[in-house]
């Protein structure tokens, strides 16, 4: 198989890396941070480059992409740290065009490709744990119009969306509705989350909402499947950036008159960063590959994926400190600032502990040897 990435693919990585670089340096990202964690020109940024039209198809104006363009992006933007939610955009677009009517899809996808607007995925609630049959959230039916009524935790920019993807009970089962920003949503004390990007609490009292699929299950699993995905991605990219950051600190601190990075104690560890980093790089390309197989089928190996891409995260934070002694964990030094967004990805979108659990529920008691 070729793993090598195409000319337009390469370019593509370049121009995003540019950007970063010149628009999204660690000072300004702090300048965000304590702004807020989300910044509305950055987000407009993004969107002048194309990139949230990215998996919306050519029809609503945009660009068509696929997946392992869209891995090239978010690795590039995992170096920089970019707090913005772009990977929910490309959720909502792609659950909107998998899932969707066409009202709907003409109504919203030009405005998210253009960057007009933001949907964000409003899924997690207190007590699921990441279980996505959990949801005490509920949606009646009045007419033609749907109404929600429940409370949504760990919403990103909750309070700058636009809208909502919001799965709710119906009679009992699960579906996916689109939530637009209303007087009935009501978004409560915005807070930052541990690696300075913005979360709210998102209440909804009989908000009028639009049903996107009544197999809520299936669209919500699609939804979690892309965004694991493209956090998997986004955690190449951080990992290695901060392997970088910790080699050059290495050749550059000196113990007993040399240079740290003799010691081979020290060696032994940074090889076992960069063991994880590989490894968590061919389990971002498995799941990004895999992404438009059918759907047991992606699931599963997103869930591989993102077990792997806990452990090499964890690993790899926790020694970037470890080799920087008492300056890795200091506020004004970017390799705290690496450690608690590896710390976050571990947990976002399902831990290690939850990915190990679907996937060990998947295996069979001989693994296929003796069959």
């Amino acid at each position: 198989m070729d793993f090598d990435f195409s000319d337009d693919q390469t370019q593509l990585r370049d121009a995003v890396r540019k950007w970063v670089d010149k628009a999204y340096n660690f000072d300004e990202r702090r300048s965000v941070v304590a702004a807020g964690g989300f910044s509305a020109s950055a987000y407009q940024a993004l969107a002048e480059l194309g990139l949230c039209g990215f998996y919306v198809q050519d029809a609503y104006g945009g660009m068509n992409m696929g997946p392992v363009e869209g891995m090239v992006v978010m690795e590039e933007l995992g170096r920089g740290m970019v707090l913005e939610p772009l990977a929910h955009t490309w959720i909502s677009t792609a659950v909107l065009q998998a899932y969707a009517p066409e009202d709907m899809k003409t109504e919203w996808l030009p405005r998210l490709a253009g960057g007009e607007a933001l949907l964000v995925l409003a899924h997690h609630e207190k007590g699921a744990r990441y279980n996505l049959h959990t949801c005490q959230t509920t949606a009646t039916q009045v007419g033609n119009a749907w109404h929600l009524s429940g409370t949504k935790s760990l919403v990103p920019a909750g309070d700058q969306a636009h809208g909502f993807l919001v799965p709710a009970s119906v009679n009992g089962q699960l579906a996916l509705f689109l939530v637009p920003r209303s007087a009935g949503t009501i978004t409560s004390h915005a807070y930052q989350a541990q690696d300075g990007s913005r979360l709210s609490e998102l209440q909804l009292k009989d908000a009028t909402a639009q049903r996107i699929s009544a197999d809520g299950l299936a669209a919500l699993q699609l939804a979690v499947d892309v965004g694991a995905a493209c956090l998997c991605a986004e955690a190449v990219g951080l990992m290695e950036s901060t392997l970088a950051i910790t080699v050059d600190y290495m050749n550059t601190r000196k113990q007993f008159g040399v240079n740290i990075a003799s010691f081979q104690a020290l060696r032994h560890r940074v090889a076992d960063m960069k063991m994880q980093l590989e490894l968590g790089r061919s389990m971002s390309y498995y799941a990004s590959l895999k992404l438009n197989a059918p759907a047991e089928e992606r699931s599963l190996a997103v869930s591989r994926a993102k077990y792997q891409m806990g452990c090499s995260t964890r690993y790899v934070g926790q020694q970037a400190v470890q080799l920087h002694g008492g300056i890795g964990v200091t506020d004004e030094y970017i390799v705290s600032h690496c450690f608690k967004r590896l710390t976050q990805m571990e947990l976002s979108f399902g831990d290690s502990l939850h990915h190990l659990g679907a996937v060990s529920n998947q295996m069979q008691e001989t693994a296929g040897v003796f069959a």
